[in-house]
């Protein structure tokens, strides 16, 4: 794996490097900001939207199981290079567990994406790679800690809440501030006890908007278990929103 790290720090900072240093090398000089946006906007060409996200966006993409919803948006902007997508699994552990998982990979290899693997959302600010930046949209899509009690069993729950709420402590610290941390999460019953607006209120995020999740708005995206011996399998979503929430300092 250190290979592996390695060659995706180079990609990265090939990636995101320009565009990072234009921004903050002195972040009180606006109008250098300004210009930077303007030369990456330039550089992408017209503007694509996909759901939620933009082609102009500095997208992090946190807990990817098959990197489908990843390889999704890549394919519709035309290009990665303004991505940034992360697994908890290794890249070999990957390619054991999921199907499409080296074809998702392929693709977003070829349209410029930073991939990054052994990524923890509760550690992630700390990355050696990911603490270099900050990002216009985190995404997180149905978290979930692996399934040691039954879903509505009390410690179940605390296990997930404490991941949710790690993943938003670190998604203040790389978001900009004009950014928006967003969560894709079931809304039914267990899964509404998670209290998520609680948790992200709680490390300086609020709740800006709820809205339904639409899985076909991404063709291909393949919502997978990820955990046990059905990981490649996708589960019923069932009633889910994303959760888009921004820094209350930014809200003031």
């Amino acid at each position: 794996m250190e290979e592996n790290s390695q060659s995706q720090g180079s990609a990265s900072a090939h990636v995101f490097g320009v565009d990072h240093l234009e921004e903050t090398e002195d972040r009180g000089h606006v109008n250098q900001q300004k210009i930077s946006r303007r030369r990456r906007r330039k550089n992408r060409g017209p503007e694509r939207w996909v759901g939620h996200y933009c082609n102009s966006h500095k997208i992090l993409l946190v807990g990817e199981g098959d990197f489908s919803f990843s390889a999704s948006l890549a394919v519709a902007f035309g290009s990665a290079r303004n991505m940034v997508a992360t697994s908890l699994d290794s890249r070999e552990m990957l390619l054991l567990k999921y199907s499409g998982a080296m074809e998702n990979l392929k693709k977003l290899e070829e349209l410029g994406c930073t991939i990054v693997h052994e990524v923890d959302a509760t550690t992630m600010s700390q990355h050696g790679l990911l603490k270099l930046y900050s990002f216009d949209r985190i995404v997180f899509n149905f978290p979930h800690a692996g399934l040691y009690y039954r879903e509505h069993d009390t410690p179940q729950i605390q296990l997930h809440k404490k991941l949710v709420k790690g993943f938003f402590r670190n998604a203040y610290k790389m978001v900009a501030d004009n950014g928006e941390v967003h969560i894709t999460h079931k809304t039914s019953h267990p899964f509404s006890m998670w209290n998520i607006e609680k948790l992200a209120r709680e490390v300086g995020l609020e709740l800006i908007n709820e809205v339904p999740f639409s899985k076909g708005e991404y063709p291909g995206y393949e919502n997978k278990r990820g955990h046990g011996i059905k990981c490649n399998k996708t589960f019923p979503i069932g009633e889910c929103s994303t959760f888009m929430f921004k820094k209350q300092s930014c809200l003031l």
